[in-house]
């Protein structure tokens, strides 16, 4: 039962992230002929589309309040930075290196709570965290032929998302996940509106901006609903290393739909980060079961 459960936990993590890169996918496709933050206000309106009505039918109206709680505020204010950051160098930077620098958030996370908590994190793990940059930076190529000035972007992009896990654990525990899911489209449709008015020329939508952000908001809601019950049905150790699934999604997404083949440097970087996070789940599975053997002598 347990092994089926975990299979689960695991097809539910690789549906996820495969809905999540769809979703960078269309959105990509619309930043074509529309600029960055006006695509993720058509994409927020289309994703609270798909969002309410869920929340509806699972009967969750009355804890829609939740969705503005201080803590819940936060979280979603980090979120904002680090998709205002990604759409922005999304229109610019190819899809598999973003989202391969994106993919050190679970590093900086580790390095947020030890400068910000002083909980302890080891010399192993820090090698770990420099090695994942490292890796970040084979991807981005400072200086290169094949560098963007844009994947700075990426990196404050890891850094929001890093937050963002970070203020999680302060989120009151009864919070429904439809609610933050909720707050997090909402602040970040919000605040994309605000940057488009101040920062850019709007252009009239087209039926394709609309056909793409409706595809969009479906995947959005999909991979947000699918990491949730991975997440449920199997522990963290078992499906927390799928996470990674991201950058094989993107690779293909990049190859297929943009024709854009990542350099060997840019590949290196990338089993460098899968590396370092993968060694970090490692660890704190094996951990997690020194301290629970302890617990039963």
């Amino acid at each position: 039962m347990a092994l089926s459960q975990n299979l689960r936990g695991i097809a539910a993590i690789l549906v996820a992230t495969g809905s999540f890169v769809a979703n960078d996918t269309c959105m990509k496709l619309a930043l074509e002929d529309a600029p960055p933050f006006q695509v993720l206000v058509m994409r927020g309106i289309a994703a609270i589309v798909w969002c309410l009505p869920v929340i509806y039918g699972l009967g969750l109206i009355r804890e829609l309040p939740k969705a503005f709680h201080p803590w819940v505020l936060l979280r979603s204010l980090s979120e904002l930075l680090a998709i205002l950051c990604f759409i922005t160098a999304l229109a610019k930077m190819p899809i598999a290196d973003l989202t391969a620098i994106a993919q050190i958030s679970p590093l900086v996370v580790l390095l947020g709570m030890w400068v910000f908590f002083g909980e302890k994190v080891g010399g192993l793990r820090l090698f770990l965290v420099g090695l994942g940059i490292t890796g970040a930076l084979l991807v981005a190529q400072p200086g290169g032929v094949a560098s963007s000035p844009f994947a700075i972007f990426g990196f404050l992009t890891a850094v929001g998302a890093a937050f963002r896990d970070i203020l999680s654990r302060k989120v009151p525990a009864r919070t429904p996940a439809l609610a933050v899911t909720f707050s997090t489209l909402f602040i970040v449709m919000m605040g994309a509106l605000v940057m488009s008015l101040f920062f850019e020329q709007m252009v009239p939508p087209t039926f394709r901006h609309g056909w793409l952000m409706f595809i969009a908001g479906f995947f959005l809601m999909c991979g947000h609903s699918f990491i949730y019950m991975a997440y449920r049905m199997s522990p963290a150790r078992v499906v927390a290393p799928f996470n990674y699934a991201f950058m094989i999604w993107a690779a293909l997404s990049g190859i297929l739909v943009f024709g854009q083949f990542p350099d060997v440097l840019a590949i290196a970087g990338m089993a460098l980060i899968m590396a370092a996070g993968l060694a970090v789940v490692f660890l704190e599975g094996r951990g997690r079961q020194s301290v629970a053997t302890v617990a039963e002598v």
